[in-house]
């Protein structure tokens, strides 16, 4: 696999779990990223942190990776090449995959390490 540029998004994410009857609330809109996926079973949101009020079932303080694009999609293990490095190290992620490119988010307790094991495969990380 090449290697990859990387950014970091500035801010910290939340990942959100709704009802799968529930509709994309207003107050997930806000910020410069926002994934949402709706399945038979729920509806995931993932936005800027301080955008979720309380009461919600919520995995705080994602940051997130990005792999700067766009990928053409014959590309194969772009994911592989991120995420089995994290994963020898004990770094969990949230993938999220779009037209364009890949978001890999990582415990902003962690970014530090993951930046390190990304760097030390070749990966470099330019700004965003």
């Amino acid at each position: 696999m090449s290697r990859l540029h990387l950014a970091v998004l500035d801010g910290k994410y939340a990942v959100v779990r709704l009802s799968s009857e529930a509709e994309v609330p207003n107050w997930a809109y806000g910020g410069s990223f926002l994934s949402i996926t709706k399945t038979d079973d729920e509806l995931s949101v993932v936005c800027k942190m301080e955008s979720v009020p309380p009461n919600h079932v919520v995995e705080s303080n994602w940051r997130i990776i990005k792999v700067v694009g766009p990928l053409d999609f014959s590309l194969t293990g772009i994911l592989a090449g991120i995420s089995e490095p994290l994963a020898d190290h004990r770094i969990s992620i949230f993938a999220i995959s779009t037209y364009d490119t890949d978001y890999i988010l990582v415990k902003d307790e962690q970014l530090a390490d993951a930046i390190a094991v990304l760097n030390r495969e070749g990966h470099k990380f330019v700004n965003g």
